[in-house]
């Protein structure tokens, strides 16, 4: 209905307007209407004057004068009149009557310039014209008549007439006539907004219908009924329009319905259209970032956009992120803006010690005094995301900030965060079956070890790393002293228990950079990662000496002890490729072996020039 009020506004304003202009228009014409009126009714007047007084002059009663003017005077409703002479005539004729003086300065300018000059006196009262008016020997008329009797010439002025009229009458008449102007004016005006107010109400109804409909629609309600007192082509509009507004109704419905499982609860709203814009953009995001972990080679590659994501997308600068085995109960630093872990090194070793992931719930500082005590955050606020991989495996999200605002900003990401993971979960625990599948063929199933398959498909990366980086490996060949007889004599049984009875040996005696290898039957390859000389002796001789105190029950009550004899060698000290230095420490071994077996023997080049180990 605001509509409505501008539209009569504007008509009402633009018909007030034209009546101003057309009675400013009308007061300004019939005010110069009777002015020139005046004017010309002065000039009337100053001609019967000037043929009165020549006529007076002719017939020798120019005493007569003054009666004469004042019949003029009643006769023409003049307010006053008189008459003065020029000075020419003065001297000439005398200077007449004491009236006939020049009264003013007005009366003085029109003597010496013999021009004719008229001037308004009003006020509240009355409303006078005075009009002066010369008698001049015209230098174009034929008729001298005036030069017989007076001494001038063409163009003198002989004298003058004034006369004051009173034009209050048509002033007043003017103000009459403007009122009833107006009056009709607005008369028509009230007449006109009445039959735009009547005719343009139900448009106006209708159009603020449709507005209201409309604004509900911006906002995702499409329930508003449209009605309207307009009939003819206005009610199938209508008819049209709730139509239309009740299918989008349903079909937004269902889409929030449809898309219900996808919203976090920090994007939710009462606008559909909005719910809709932003699921379907936070799917198309998610679904180009699917497509492409589904072509990442590994999952730590994966694990890098999900940190990629968490820095660029959501703008988290401080955070770690966990890889955890649900089995062992073990974590494992992934990533971390501050190179450390926010907790305990410990729990790294004890992953239950960790609350989100023994409750399996996000942790946020703020909900309780020092939520988690195995948090070593000191001042900083901190929100701990568990996921949930599989039975497995999970990854933990731990997110730090130093205000509390800012987390709360955080927190109200989680749900679109979780969305991410949800997708990148699949494709996670497809590489995590990949690499356990690729581990499994990669390693020796009886002791857990790495095989020879793993030796040859990674020695050669292994080796460009080390040369890039400088690293050295220390490479033992072990071989179990007469492992042949073991199998004879008892069987294939005890043989296999002596075989993984070496791997716990090996794993219990290695650290975590180092790598444990079944190079084939009763062999086995160490490489110990930046061992020093003394330190691989001492490797070797805790393994020699683990293994020789080992006692294995061959059955029947009897039992036996085995010996092992192991070789030694160095990349790139004795050899510039891994694979030398493993020919070697065989060749090491081969000595240990010949020269009486259950020894450590150390490569050294001399041995390479013996036949015997050639």
């Amino acid at each position: 209905m605001q509509t409505k009020s501008k539209l009569l506004l504007v008509v009402a304003l633009m018909l007030l307007t034209l009546t101003a202009a057309t009675i400013i228009n009308i007061s300004l014409n019939f005010r110069d209407y009777s002015i020139q009126g005046a004017i010309d009714k002065a000039h009337l007047s100053a001609n019967l004057v000037r043929d009165g007084l020549t006529s007076h002059m002719v017939n020798g009663i120019m005493d007569k004068r003054e009666y004469f003017l004042e019949q003029i005077s009643k006769n023409n409703n003049v307010k006053s009149v008189w008459v003065s002479r020029a000075e020419s005539v003065a001297k000439q004729y005398g200077d007449g009557f004491p009236t006939e003086a020049p009264r003013d300065e007005i009366d003085l300018e029109v003597l010496k310039t013999g021009i004719s000059v008229q001037k308004i006196i009003e006020n509240t009262q009355s409303s006078t014209i005075r009009v002066t008016i010369p008698y001049t020997i015209d230098p174009k008329a034929s008729n001298l008549n005036c030069m017989q009797c007076h001494n001038a010439k063409r163009g003198d002025t002989l004298g003058i007439i004034s006369m004051e009229f009173d034009i209050s009458d048509m002033r007043n008449t003017g103000l009459l006539t403007i009122l009833k102007i107006l009056a009709i004016n607005i008369i028509f005006l009230l007449i006109v907004l009445f039959l735009i107010n009547y005719y343009a109400t139900p448009y106006m109804q209708l159009f603020s219908n449709l507005q209201d409909g409309i604004t509900k629609a911006s906002h995702g309600d499409f329930t508003h009924k449209f009605s309207s007192n307009v009939g003819g082509d206005a009610q199938n509009v209508i008819s049209q329009l709730n139509t239309l507004f009740s299918k989008m109704q349903g079909t937004f419905g269902d889409i929030k319905n449809t898309l219900g499982n996808f919203i976090p609860k920090s994007l939710s709203s009462n606008d559909p259209l909005y719910e809709a814009k932003t699921i379907i953009g936070e799917l198309s995001d998610i679904y180009k970032f699917k497509k492409t972990i589904e072509h990442d080679s590994s999952k730590d590659m994966v694990f890098q956009r999900v940190t990629d994501i968490l820095k660029t997308k959501y703008k988290i600068e401080n955070f770690s992120f966990y890889e955890l085995n649900n089995i062992l109960h073990q974590r494992t630093l992934v990533y971390s803006s501050s190179k450390q872990s926010i907790c305990y090194d410990y729990v790294d070793k004890d992953a239950k010690l960790c609350r989100a992931h023994r409750t399996n719930t996000d942790v946020i500082s703020t909900e309780f005094l020092n939520l988690c005590q195995t948090c070593d955050a000191k001042n900083l606020k901190y929100i701990c995301i568990p996921f949930s991989i599989n039975n497995d495996s999970s990854i933990i999200i731990s997110i730090t900030t130093e205000k509390e605002d800012e987390l709360n900003q955080i927190n109200s990401k989680i749900a679109s965060i979780k969305n991410y993971l949800e997708a990148a979960k699949p494709v996670i625990e497809t590489k995590i079956l990949m690499d356990k599948l690729r581990d499994t063929s990669l390693r020796d199933a009886m002791t857990g070890l790495y095989n020879r398959r793993f030796l040859e498909e990674f020695i050669d990366k292994v080796m460009s790393q080390a040369q890039r980086e400088k690293e050295t490996y220390s490479v033992l060949m072990l071989d179990v002293d007469w492992f042949k007889i073991v199998n004879d004599t008892y069987g294939h049984d005890v043989g296999d228990k002596v075989i993984v009875e070496i791997g716990k040996v090996l794993k219990a005696n290695i650290r975590g950079a180092d790598l444990a290898i079944r190079y084939g039957g009763e062999e086995f390859v160490l490489m110990l990662h930046n061992a020093s000389d003394e330190g691989t002796l001492d490797v070797a001789k805790k393994i020699h000496s683990a293994f020789g105190n080992l006692i294995f029950d061959v059955g029947a009550g009897a039992t036996m002890q085995k010996t092992m004899s192991i070789g030694v060698s160095k990349f790139p000290v004795d050899g510039d490729t891994i694979w030398k230095c493993i020919k070697l420490a065989d060749t090491a071994l081969y000595s240990a072996k010949t020269t009486g077996r259950n020894k450590i023997v150390v490569y050294v080049p001399e041995l390479s020039q013996r036949e015997d180990v050639r």
